[in-house]
């Protein structure tokens, strides 16, 4: 994949990404809107990771750190071009991106129904951890 442009997010792709979740991402998030995606990329400049092939988007991944814990989102590759290193690609952006801020451990936010992508997790070294459980509750805005 030498063609493969990895880089940051501006606020200019916001658009595109969200579109492109649409097609390409699992499922969708409270956050999925312009002002949940322009609030990350504002906040944290290198969250929002892209993968471009000939000018087009072709992946995702939202590697957030928040000097604690580094939290990977949102890893997402067009379906046609799935199973060609670029998912590998975003996973060690991201990976490089946490041990420059001084992370030591990832973890993803994969659902369970996913096995296509429990399985790609496991090939990038993840594993799940049954003894934890998410615990979420909507705020109001």
């Amino acid at each position: 994949m030498t063609d493969l442009r990895i880089r940051a997010a501006t606020p200019d792709d916001l658009d595109t990404v969200l579109a492109f979740w649409t097609r390409a991402a699992e499922g969708t998030s409270i956050s999925d809107d312009r002002d949940g995606v322009e609030r990350l990329v504002t906040r944290d400049p290198e969250a929002l990771i892209l993968a471009e092939l000939d000018g087009e988007l072709v992946g995702t991944v939202i590697a957030g750190f928040d000097g604690w814990r580094c939290h990977l989102y949102r890893l997402a590759v067009h379906p046609e071009r799935r199973r060609r290193g670029i998912g590998s690609a975003l996973l060690t952006a991201a990976e490089d991106r946490f041990v420059r801020l001084g992370g030591r451990r990832g973890d993803a936010m994969v659902l369970v129904r996913n096995e296509t992508a429990q399985h790609a997790w496991r090939a990038a070294g993840y594993a799940p951890e049954e003894k934890w459980r998410r615990w979420v509750k909507p705020l109001a805005g």
